[in-house]
């Protein structure tokens, strides 16, 4: 069954965008092809490469997620996710690692692992703020996401777990609270939360909070996670699920602009899917009709795309749009997401990352309502061995075309004692865009930083060094996270935004921003949540290969839909640029 030419909206085709000589009059889905190829933008001369430097950098502490060698139950081996957000508004990217435990141990004073927080010294170092940042708990916290949901000008983060959710209030003196009961947001209920997302669905300048659930499981109604029953998976007594087990709903959490939030699932139609294992969700405009929709990658089921009907309510339209099974009409174990218009014609793509034994998904976004599955076209079907689960659009090179990192990692152990082609650590993989609707494994040649072998979870992308080139900070299982910095990305010219909502929310979560080199024109948005159940950077970095000057910058803010155009704007620097009142300072 074919699915990916139906309808999921009537979608404006009022795209904002422009050409240098039309700027604001020229729709990108009207452009031919030729358009899109920039001369000036070229591949680095020197291969770009990525170095692990995360003992170097003071990133010391170990992961814990159940056992090393034998994860005999579904909550031992799902991981967690993992952020890059600027805590203290000094300009520079502060680490924050999510952290389990083990099932049924008692730990000794003061040797819990718990959540960590490492402040950015600015020299490639980072400080553990851990205790002083009120941040540190203990237990199954799986996914984060972070936006300024009161406005204060403070980052605040959202923290999921197996057990109650929590959202930290930023105190802006480097301190958080807990403020979940005060903010209406406590479920008494024990729930495995998993990813969430920040977005103003409604754009009333006040971010709201869609919380992704997992499984059902509770422990006083699952004796069985004592003594929990085997499945068989090639052959190899694993852990079961999560076929068998119960799903959950999705939560959507309308902000009353008072600190409090308000349950409205129900009526906004987040519960008409039903239970699902959600995973992960990201929220974009992908209608280009001014208003964010959201894209669930879920487990073992069909995903869901909630499109926005502008009323405060949304329709799940994945199956009709084509984004929802594989080409082939199949059901996936949804992972990750990432979201970026990667060959530049104007519409927001989706990247999803599934199991072993299948291929991640790259779904072409038509313009039309549609999606295409261009998995095996574009060249990312090559690779099926591993389990994936982090990911990214990035232009690692600079070049003015986003590549795809995607972060791999099995969950069973045990089956390294057996030879089926198949281990618990795997390397990275990544993708070049090749400029032409394909991509190139380019795995081999990055470096060790990528081909070194970690069963890992969750990734965060962002510039954390500041110079200019897109950085990885990523959870590793049972080891101390990797931190790949990113050498010889910023040997082409670049521009990093950081944008300032007045009218809008405070983080500008939504707000559209589109570069443009002579007939090049790049295109993302603000937001919150990603890769798998993480967090990166809000700034928003357009790589510009040899260009010096860009000609136009367009910012569409995201509650009044007013652009504001910039021209003539120098590469390689950092700005910001305040709704209203345009760019203010280069961020220091």
């Amino acid at each position: 069954m074919n699915l990916r030419r139906r309808h999921f909206l009537r979608s404006s085709l009022l795209v904002f965008g422009s050409t240098l000589m039309d700027a604001l009059t020229t729709p990108l889905w009207r452009w031919k092809r030729p358009l899109l190829l920039d001369t000036k933008t070229d591949s680095a001369t020197e291969p770009v490469k990525f170095a692990d430097v995360a003992k170097e950098a003071g990133l010391n502490v170990p992961n814990v997620w159940g056992s090393d060698t034998n994860k005999r139950y579904i909550i031992e081996a799902k991981g967690s996710g993992i952020a890059f957000f600027d805590y203290d508004n000094d300009g520079w990217l502060d680490i924050y690692l999510t952290n389990g435990t083990r099932l049924g141990e008692k730990w000794l004073e003061g040797k819990a692992p718990t959540s960590q927080l490492f402040k950015n010294n600015r020299d490639g170092t980072f400080t553990d703020v851990t205790e002083k940042s009120g941040l540190a708990r203990t237990g199954w916290q799986t996914g984060v996401c972070v936006g300024d949901y009161d406005n204060d000008g403070w980052d605040d983060l959202f923290c999921c777990f197996w057990g109650h959710n929590v959202l930290f209030h930023n105190n802006g003196d480097g301190t958080f609270t807990d403020v979940t009961h005060k903010a209406g947001i406590h479920d008494p209920q024990i729930r495995w939360g998993a990813g969430c997302t920040f977005l103003d669905y409604d754009r009333d300048g006040h971010l709201d909070l869609f919380v992704c659930n997992y499984i059902k499981l509770d422990p006083a109604e699952n004796p069985g996670l004592n003594d929990p029953a085997m499945c068989q998976w090639k052959g190899i007594p694993v852990m079961c699920g999560p076929r068998g087990l119960p799903g959950d709903t999705n939560v959507l959490y309308r902000n009353n602009s008072d600190g409090t939030f308000t349950d409205v699932s129900a009526k906004a139609g987040i519960l008409k899917p039903g239970p699902r294992y959600s995973i992960t969700a990201v929220s974009y405009d992908f209608d280009n009709d001014g208003w964010p929709d959201i894209y669930v990658a879920v487990d073992s089921q069909p995903s869901i795309l909630f499109r926005n009907n502008h009323d405060g309510t949304f329709s799940d339209v994945a199956v009709i749009s084509g984004c929802a099974y594989s080409e082939n009409g199949h059901e996936q174990a949804g992972m990750g997401v990432a979201v970026g218009d990667y060959d530049c014609d104007g519409w927001f793509d989706i990247f999803k990352t599934n199991f072993a034994d299948d291929t991640c998904n790259l779904y072409h976004n038509n313009g039309d309502g549609t999606f295409s599955d261009v998995t095996f076209s574009s060249g990312i079907g090559i690779n099926n061995r591993y389990v994936a689960w982090g990911c990214g659009f990035v232009d690692y090179d600079n070049d003015g075309w986003q590549d795809i990192i995607q972060i791999n990692g099995h969950v069973y152990p045990q089956i390294d004692a057996h030879n089926i082609g198949q281990t618990y650590k795997n390397p990275r993989l990544v993708y070049k865009n090749r400029r032409n609707g394909e991509f190139k494994d380019v795995s081999e040649e990055m470096g060790p930083g990528i081909t070194e072998h970690y069963s890992s979870r969750g990734a965060a992308f962002g510039d954390y060094d500041n110079d200019g080139d897109i950085d990885v900070v990523v959870l590793n299982m049972g080891d101390i996270p990797s931190l790949l910095r990113n050498d010889g990305g910023n040997k082409q010219n670049w521009i990093k935004i950081k944008l300032v909502g007045t009218k809008c929310n405070r983080t500008a979560i939504g707000a559209r921003v589109r570069v443009v080199t002579g007939n090049h024109a790049q295109m993302d948005e603000v937001h919150s949540g990603s890769s798998v159940m993480s967090q990166g950077d809000l700034r928003l970095h357009f790589g510009v290969g040899r260009v010096h000057v860009i000609d136009v910058i367009l910012v569409k803010w995201p509650t009044t839909q007013k652009i504001e155009r910039f021209t003539n704007v120098k590469s390689n620097q950092i700005l910001t640029i305040r709704e209203g009142s345009g760019i203010f300072q280069p961020a220091k």
